[in-house]
This record gives structure tokens, C-alpha cells and sequence, in this order.
């Protein structure tokens, strides 16, 4: 891969799982403050921390070996502080004349990618932010700044020497583009799937796509809980125990600890989602609460303990409940069965009359929007 593409590829991978570890948040964040997701708006955010990623991959990536020349074979050398020296490096680089010649210019296409590079930053700050042209501009040049910096010396003297030039062009070329990207961030409004469709407080009709957000909102809770839980433990089971090899380097030692780790990673989560919470009281579960949506029995009251149970081990609870148990040597085709389960639930989304799914016809309960049943208060939208 080359050393252009590695930032780029190292920022989406990334993005992307920085998206799926913050999404839950983001949607709840977004249901608290709009009263709704709003697919633009989650575009533009996934995009602005993919560009964010991208543009410190930027600066640090590849990182070089450090060897016994490293200074006198890697190193910069000193910071270019004259202002548009760019003008004679062209006059150097040049290898004709005319606008074809001069477009094609190294030190001038160097020039002009630092603008583009630039030109998203200004876009999201003044956009997603809503900062002003002079302010966002400013901005530009401090992160610029911030990056020249990191380079002249040597991410933060990390490295012996500066392996990258700090350049005072470059400084310059970045402000403009963060200036370009301000004045055109106007743009992103052309951006679908921003606008509400009602105030943040006023309750939204119940959507397919809106009881397919609570399930993936739920799985993800369930899953990332299980993965924190199992770090931890891992985590513990090292410190007590400590790094144990065999002769032949094998670790060995704490390995049924970690085992039991990855053993309560997976159950405990279920337990006290799936079990503990409805019978105390909840028969919605926390991705659908993330969405403002509330469960609730035929004549709108609260459902019995029965009825919550149910409901829990008949969703989201009950699709994990086969596939933990399908992982055991024992039990793998009940993982068949959890897959059956999960297009048959998923279906269920699409056919049931008010979309109550699967879980809410067995449980005979309903979906209503929360904010029918209380008035919730919620942040101004913006």
C-alpha cells in the first residue's frame, strides 16, 4: 500500500469502528436534542470524524524506523520560514511553459492539495459547529499550526530529529483552505435528511425503520456491554495473575481465567438486560427508550412482570440467548435456530400491525412514542 493511501484506509478503519463503538450515544443524543436521528445530520457526522481521523493519520503516519542515522538520513532539517518560497521551488521544478505546464508543477500541486486538504475542516466547523468565516478560519490556522508543530519536533520530540518539514507555506495554504471551506459550507445544507419533520418534544408516528434503529441499538448495547465486561476481566485476571509462559512461549498460567473473563463477558450482559431489568419493572428495553419509544399493555398500562419477561425473551434477549448457547460444542444448532429467529423477528418488524414486532405479540403488549405518555424536556435543536 502506498505511503498516500495507508492514512486514508488507517481513517476509515477507524471511523468506522469509533462509529459503531459511539452510536448509541450519538442516537441518543440526537433523539434527546432533535427528536429524531436524522440520517443527513449522521452522515455528516460520520464523515467529519472519518475527515478528523484522516487528517491526524496525516501527520503520523508511516511512522519511520529509528536507526543509528536516522537524523542524517531522515531528517528534515530546519523550518522553512520564508513566506511563498513556494514561488521559487516552482521556478525550480519547472519543466515548461504555459497554464499546462504550470498546473502540472510539483511545488504548486504540493501547494494546492495543502488548500483541499483544508477545505473539509472549514466546511465541518462552520457547518457542524456554527462558528463564523473569521472565526473558523482562525481555527484552520491553529490546527495547521498544531500539525507544523507536531512535525518540527518530531511528534512532540518522540523522535530524536523532525522527519517532516515544517513549512510556513504550508501554514498559509492551510488557513486559505479552511477559509475556501467557510465560506462554502453553505453546501452541506443541500445534504438530505437533515431537516425535523416536528418539534424535538412532539411525538413522531412509529416507523419500520425507527423499531429496526431500537434493535440495532440494542444489540450494540448488549455486545459492546459483553466486550467491556470481558476486557475488564481480562484485564484483572493479568494483574493477579501475571504474563505465565511455558518453554516454549506458550502462555499459559491465567488461561482459565481469562476463559471465565470471556464466560461472564457474554452471560452477564444477557442477565441483567434480558432478565434483571424487565422483571424490575421495564418492559422497554433500553434501545427502544433510546428512540422514545415506550411499551405498553392494551388498555396503555403499565404490562405485568409476566408480560415484560416475555416480551424481553421473545426480542433481542431471546435471539442472543440461542446464539450464546449455539457457541457451546453441545448446542451449535440452536445457533441455526437463533438466525431463523432473527429473520423471523425481523420480518415481524415489517408485518405486525403498529410494527409491535414480534416480542410485543407474544407479550400482547403495544409501541406507542414516550412522548405521548409524559412530557419529557429536551434540549433546543440545532
Amino acid at each position: 500500500m502506498s505511503a498516500r493511501l495507508t492514512p486514508a484506509v488507517l481513517a476509515i478503519a477507524i471511523g468506522v469502528l469509533l462509529a459503531v463503538a459511539c452510536f448509541v450515544p450519538y442516537v441518543a443524543r440526537q433523539y434527546r436534542r432533535r427528536g429524531e436521528l436524522g440520517i443527513g445530520n449522521a452522515v455528516l457526522a460520520l464523515a467529519g470524524l472519518i475527515y478528523g481521523l484522516g487528517l491526524v493519520a496525516y501527520v503520523l503516519v508511516p511512522f519511520p524506523t529509528v536507526g543509528p542515522d536516522f537524523c542524517a538520513v531522515s531528517g528534515a532539517g530546519g523550518p522553512q520560514l520564508v513566506p511563498f518560497n513556494f514561488l521559487r521551488d516552482m521556478q525550480k521544478e519547472a519543466t515548461g511553459s504555459g497554464i499546462a505546464a504550470t498546473l502540472r508543477n510539483p511545488a504548486l500541486t504540493q501547494v494546492l492539495l495543502n488548500v483541499a486538504l483544508f477545505v473539509p475542516l472549514g466546511m465541518f466547523v462552520r457547518y457542524m459547529f456554527r462558528r463564523g468565516v473569521v472565526a473558523t478560519a482562525v481555527i484552520g490556522l491553529a490546527v495547521s499550526l498544531l500539525i507544523e508543530t507536531t512535525q518540527l519536533t518530531g511528534i512532540w520530540f518522540l523522535y530524536p530529529c523532525a522527519y517532516r518539514l515544517f513549512d510556513v507555506d504550508d501554514l498559509m495554504a492551510n488557513g486559505l483552505g479552511a477559509l475556501a471551506g467557510a465560506l462554502a459550507a453553505p453546501v452541506l445544507r443541500a445534504v438530505p435528511g437533515q431537516r425535523l419533520g416536528a418539534e424535538p418534544g412532539a411525538p413522531r408516528p412509529i416507523t419500520r425503520s425507527r423499531r429496526v434503529l431500537a434493535a440495532v441499538c440494542d444489540l450494540l448495547i448488549f455486545k459492546l456491554s459483553g466486550v467491556l465486561v470481558a476486557t475488564v476481566g481480562t484485564v484483572l485476571v493479568v494483574a493477579v495473575n501475571g504474563e505465565l509462559f511455558d518453554e516454549d512461549g506458550t502462555r499459559i498460567g491465567h488461561l482459565a481465567g481469562q476463559e471465565a473473563a470471556q464466560f461472564v463477558g457474554v452471560w452477564l450482559p444477557w442477565l441483567v438486560l434480558a432478565v434483571v431489568l424487565p422483571l424490575a419493572g421495564s418492559a422497554t428495553s433500553l434501545g427502544q427508550r433510546i428512540v422514545r419509544l415506550r411499551v405498553v399493555a392494551g388498555d396503555g398500562s403499565a404490562p405485568g412482570a409476566r408480560a415484560r419477561l416475555v416480551r424481553s425473551l421473545t426480542g433481542v434477549g431471546g435471539y442472543l440467548l440461542l446464539v450464546q448457547l449455539g457457541d457451546l460444542p453441545v448446542l451449535t444448532t440452536l445457533s441455526l435456530l437463533g438466525s431463523a429467529f432473527a429473520v423471523v423477528s425481523f420480518v415481524a418488524l415489517f408485518t405486525t400491525s403498529g410494527f409491535r414486532g414480534l416480542s410485543c405479540r407474544f407479550a400482547r403488549l403495544r409501541m406507542v412514542d414516550a412522548r405521548t405518555l409524559s412530557a419529557e424536556p429536551a434540549e433546543p435543536a440545532r
